[in-house]
């Protein structure tokens, strides 16, 4: 299996983040967004075998779009850098997948799970945007803007990740239901972030979570239209545990 890192200026923080991930953990893939502090040279020096992918684009969706394409295991897991997703919790996402599910989204709210991390103006805005795709997509979703996922490497070409910002985990939420995926979420505890500040500007990305949920609303038929048949044989996330 492998597991994605997005990064940029984390060298303080890969550390702790790299002493977390499991030693089953066949491969990591680093995706550097163009550090300055010596990101990619730490992680070399903490995990000599690790995978460095040097961003060609910019943002965080354009990473793990290439994160993704780099990667060789048949599971992969997508964390944070700055040390807020805890690669202990890696067990329960890879559990979900065997067990069944196609993608497995990691949840703040449900039993287990919690934050250190959440203002009350992100909790907000994360409810009532996770309430609308609740709404427009019949999905009983209990997180969206989360960063803790895993799938299937065969089904990543499902999700088509086509956008460059922090609205990538609606894009894939919205998409696995989509393409009829067996979506399962799992308890998750996010910590605050160790070092640095962070690049996320609530009321900014949003609206633009928000812009990219009604995107995807009006270009639902084209996205399911162009979906193999043979993706569509799982349930649509309503397999999610929890409501709305």
């Amino acid at each position: 299996m492998s597991v994605v890192v997005p990064a940029k200026n984390e060298a303080k923080n890969l550390p702790h983040v790299f002493s977390t991930i499991p030693s089953w953990v066949h491969e990591i893939v680093l995706v550097d967004g163009h550090s300055t502090d010596g990101t990619p040279e730490v992680a070399k020096r903490l995990r000599p075998d690790v995978r460095v992918v040097h961003q060609r684009g910019k943002g965080k969706g354009d990473a793990l779009a290439e994160g993704l394409a780099a990667c060789t295991g048949d599971i992969i897991v997508m964390i944070d850098a700055d040390g807020s997703t805890d690669g202990h919790e890696i067990i329960r996402f890879v559990s979900a997948l065997v067990s069944g599910a196609d993608f497995v989204k990691g949840s703040r709210y449900l039993a287990g799970g919690g934050s250190a991390d959440l203002t009350v103006s992100r909790r907000l805005g994360n409810s009532v945007l996770r309430w609308i795709v609740n709404r427009l997509f019949g999905t009983r979703y209990t997180d969206l803007c989360y960063g803790y996922n895993a799938v299937w490497a065969r089904h990543v070409p499902l999700l088509r990740l086509d956008c460059d910002g922090f609205e990538v985990e609606t894009v894939m939420n919205i998409r696995a239901a989509l393409a009829g995926l067996r979506v399962h979420e799992v308890p998750s505890f996010e910590q605050p972030r160790i070092h640095g500040e962070s690049n996320l500007r609530a009321v900014r990305d949003g609206f633009r979570v928000l812009r990219t949920i009604m995107r995807e609303w009006r270009g639902r038929r084209r996205f399911t239209a162009s979906v193999p048949a043979v993706a569509t044989v799982g349930a649509v996330a309503a397999d999610a545990r929890g409501a709305a």
